[in-house]
């Protein structure tokens, strides 16, 4: 799974997820993109399976971009552990999505194949995703 190789710190506090992406949020580098419409916390795990899912069904043809890296660490209490004795380990990895932020983008294969690729890697997403394709001049 994704996770940083190192850190300045161990762990986070858990922050807010108010607001809409100003960064990363026009296709760039592709022809088709996702774009999230919800906040979200995405963890490697989905992140991952989405990728598998974009790359099996193109048949590993085509260029894919993951715009997004999980760089969060969430922690987690030992279950049923006794209150006090500070904060828990680093449990999982997450990124933090904001409404518009572009999370995978493709390019280099058939428009209805991308199409229906990216359709389907939206059912991984934990939150409502539009599909964008770049104006062709």
């Amino acid at each position: 799974m994704l996770s940083p190789k190192r850190t300045k710190y161990r762990k986070q506090q858990r922050g807010r997820l108010k607001g809409k992406a100003c960064r990363n949020n026009k296709l760039d580098c592709g022809d088709y993109g996702i774009q999230a419409l919800e906040p979200v916390w995405l963890t490697s795990r989905q992140i991952e399976a989405v990728r598998r899912t974009i790359s099996r069904y193109t048949k590993r043809t085509g260029k894919l971009w993951v715009k997004v890296f999980p760089d969060k660490p969430i922690t987690a209490r030992a279950e049923e552990s006794r209150m006090g004795s500070g904060k828990g380990a680093v449990d999982y990895w997450v990124v933090v999505i904001r409404p518009g932020n572009i999370l995978f983008e493709v390019t280099g294969v058939p428009k209805e194949i991308a199409m229906e690729a990216l359709k389907i890697a939206c059912y991984k997403l934990p939150i409502k995703t539009r599909i964008l394709t770049k104006e062709v001049m």
